[in-house]
């Protein structure tokens, strides 16, 4: 028996990396998934993936930034399921730009994404969920740390843990969780432009000494999603091998 047996969850930009292995861990615990991605092909191919692992998946494709396409993944599920339990709003971006560097579009793209996108995700997700849901934001580490050339992502992250602890006041009458995940240096293809030496410095500065699998995103993912996590709410949860920490 699944942790999340009879559960729907809806994953934005569920195609790659942590996010894609958050889908496939929820179909093999049971859930219904729906996933986004921009690009059709990418989409194809990750709920083919997905599918080696359980059939229970659906890919919409779209652009969470967008809000006709928000609408677009709300009525399909409305259509499909009628209801969602589990919300992992995962799309997000970020660009190093230092403060001179800064241009009005890297600012417009970055928030329109992640600060932009998540309040409209949520927002029009909340029509179709079910009281007792749990609702996962995507975060990161540099929404609490200074990194120099990073800074309109940094504040773009702290503006979602911003609206987790908002959110958690609003909807404490329909028993729906708010948390955040705030992932450290993840082995994703985000990592791979970056040069040797940059990953190097990365991995240097994380206690465990390693880069992050996406697989600890999805557990973590998980526990937040399941019943496991019952009495945890509001919280930001750091999976970055204790690199926020030192």
């Amino acid at each position: 028996m699944g942790k999340l047996d009879g559960k729907v969850a809806v994953i934005t930009a569920g195609t790659s990396g942590m996010a894609l292995a958050t889908a496939k861990l929820f179909v093999q615990e049971g859930a219904h998934v729906f996933i986004t991605g921009r690009r059709k092909d990418v989409l194809d191919d990750a709920v083919k993936q997905i599918q080696q692992v359980g059939p229970s998946i659906t890919g919409i494709q779209g652009d969470a930034s967008k809000l006709e396409d928000l609408d677009t993944l709300f009525e399909t599920v409305k259509r499909e399921k009628g209801k969602i339990d589990i919300l992992f709003a995962s799309a997000g971006r970020g660009e190093f730009a230092s403060i001179d560097q800064v241009t009005e579009q890297h600012f417009d793209e970055t928030f329109d994404l992640n600060v932009r996108g998540t309040l409209f995700t949520v927002q029009k997700a909340l029509k179709l969920f079910n009281d007792g849901g749990s609702i996962i934001l995507n975060g990161s580490i540099a929404g609490s740390k200074g990194s120099a050339a990073f800074g309109v992502y940094s504040a773009s992250k702290a503006a979602v843990r911003s609206f987790a602890r908002t959110w958690v006041a609003e909807l404490k009458d329909r028993q729906i969780r708010v948390n955040v995940i705030s992932p450290g240096p993840i082995d994703t293809p985000i990592l791979a432009p970056l040069p040797k030496e940059a990953v190097e410095g990365f991995i240097a500065q994380v206690p465990l000494g390693r880069i992050g699998k996406p697989e600890e995103i999805a557990t973590t993912a998980l526990f937040l999603a399941s019943s496991d996590s019952s009495y945890i709410n509001g919280v930001e949860l750091f999976v970055d091998g204790g690199l926020v920490s030192v």
